[in-house]
């Protein structure tokens, strides 16, 4: 098969981050912004500033004065560039030609200064007034036979201020009707976790990256999608730390890293190399390769007890803290490495290399992004992780945990300020007391706090059954099992 060329894109020998990674940045603010626009970037993830919108990536408790990456700043330089898209620019262009341009092309022209209006007779925008704009938007919704038949999508670049004003105004309309970015990339989290663990966000905070001894990367590209995570991942590298990776793509910021904010290693140190191991398995595979690691957890455990050793697994966890532990056992047992390396496409011997690492690790952190969750079956894949995760004992503890990625610097933020088709009813009733309207109730959740927790169905790879079932009602609780800073169980799921 014939390589295809992409423009913009060649081959690459050097390391993530490092020089290549400055130009890159200098080239999209010099082409962006003025000179003095550029004092902007002082002001990006500080305590008197502005989140990036670049990532999710949280800010470190003692940060730089630069603390943005090559995709933060060309997101803020895109965001605050003086270029400006005018009518006259329209008026230049017909929408059959632009439908033609790059993306990038049509970005780089700048931002837009009139609201436009689609002329289907000349296929051209014409500019229209605010008020204009304002008046048609309003006729066309009062239009509408059903509030519902109206969508209000939001995006996770919003900010709170401005996503909670929108879901109520959509709200005061009459609709729940909140199509969100989240809904593509983390809704097998949010349905997942919480039938696993009682929560559907992750348990670890950055703190705990500096306290793990083990870090297991799932179907993400953090050099891509969230770049600043490269320098946790390094450190934790630096320390000790293992990294294993799972991905079908060979991402150069997983191989090795060189970071900018680093004198050594942009002089006279090399990169840092990244993974420890790096498979390459089959797209879709994820949960087959976890199988393979808790059914590689089991032998090793019953050979630890057989010579008289503690074992692998943490029994008095199990115990206490989950359900159907016979029964992903039994599932376990049931399945074969053949099937498992054919779904995989690892070799046993490379899924057992890694469950070794896992199951030597004290304090494991499992990280992982669309590449789990945006499939057929991403709840699945999901809860496999939260099983891996419990089988040892590992949520709710410091330095470990499930670490879902998110892509948009602000998802969690829009759904906590009620971007969501599914509110609960608590929120709809502080909206109707406060606000002194009605909200619409079709397609909300009750949450119950006192109730039980799921256990969930049988599903393709596992039993999906060691679900947390006790939980500790005090934050404080000194084993931190069931009741981290992160991982309340007395809360709702996301």
């Amino acid at each position: 098969m014939a390589k295809k060329e992409v423009p913009g894109i060649g081959e690459y020998g050097g390391p993530a981050g490092g020089w290549g990674a400055l130009q890159a940045v200098a080239k999209a603010i010099r082409g962006q912004m003025s000179t003095r626009g550029t004092t902007i970037m002082l002001q990006v993830n500080q305590p008197q500033g502005f989140d990036c919108p670049g990532c999710a990536w949280p800010d470190p408790r003692e940060g730089s004065s630069f603390e943005f990456c090559e995709n933060g700043a060309k997101a803020v330089s895109w965001e605050a560039t003086n270029k400006r898209v005018t009518p006259e620019f329209f008026a230049r262009h017909t929408v059959s030609e632009l439908w033609n341009w790059e993306d990038f092309a049509l970005e780089w022209e700048g931002r837009l200064t009139h609201p436009m209006r689609y002329d289907a007779a000349t296929d051209h925008y014409v500019p229209v007034s605010w008020e204009e704009a304002f008046r048609d938007i309003g006729e066309t919704l009062r239009g509408l036979p059903d509030p519902d038949m109206a969508e209000f999508y939001c995006s996770g670049r919003t900010s709170n201020e401005a996503a909670f004003l929108y879901q109520l105004f959509a709200r005061e309309y009459g609709t729940n009707n909140f199509p969100d970015c989240s809904n593509m990339c983390h809704e097998a989290t949010s349905v997942g976790l919480p039938q696993s663990i009682g929560v559907g966000k992750g348990t670890v905070t950055l703190d705990d990256f500096h306290h793990c001894d083990a870090i297991f990367s799932f179907g993400h590209n953090p050099g891509t999608n969230h770049p600043r995570m490269m320098a946790t991942l390094r450190e934790a590298r630096l320390h000790g730390a293992p990294i294993v990776v799972f991905n079908p793509l060979r991402e150069r910021s997983l191989e090795r890293f060189k970071s900018p904010q680093s004198p050594r290693e942009m002089t006279v140190g090399k990169a840092v190399d990244i993974a420890t191991s790096y498979y390459l398995l089959k797209v879709g595979g994820d949960a087959a390769v976890v199988q393979g690691m808790m059914k590689a957890l089991l032998a090793m455990d019953a050979a630890s007890l057989a010579e008289g050793g503690p074992g692998v697994l943490d029994r008095d966890f199990i115990r206490a803290h989950t359900s159907g532990f016979d029964n992903l056992v039994a599932d376990l047992e049931a399945s074969n490495w053949d099937d498992i390396e054919y779904v995989s496409g690892l070799s046993r011997a490379d899924i057992e290399a890694a469950a070794a690492v896992y199951a030597k690790a004290e304090r494991p952190i499992i990280c992982y992004g669309m590449g789990i969750t945006q499939h057929k079956h991403g709840t699945a894949n999901v809860q496999q992780l939260a099983n891996l995760l419990l089988l040892r004992g590992n949520i709710g503890k410091e330095g470990a945990g499930i670490c879902p990625l998110r892509g948009h610097s602000n998802v969690q933020g829009d759904r906590t300020v009620g971007i969501t088709e599914i509110p609960t009813q608590g929120f709809l009733d502080n909206l109707q007391k406060v606000f002194g309207f009605e909200p619409p109730r079709a397609a909300t959740r009750p949450w119950k706090p006192s109730r039980p927790c799921w256990t969930a169905a049988r599903r393709p790879w596992s039993a999906w059954a060691a679900t947390c079932r006790s939980r500790c009602p005090t934050p404080s609780c000194a084993s931190r099992r069931c009741a981290s800073s992160t991982c309340r169980c007395t809360s709702p799921p996301s």
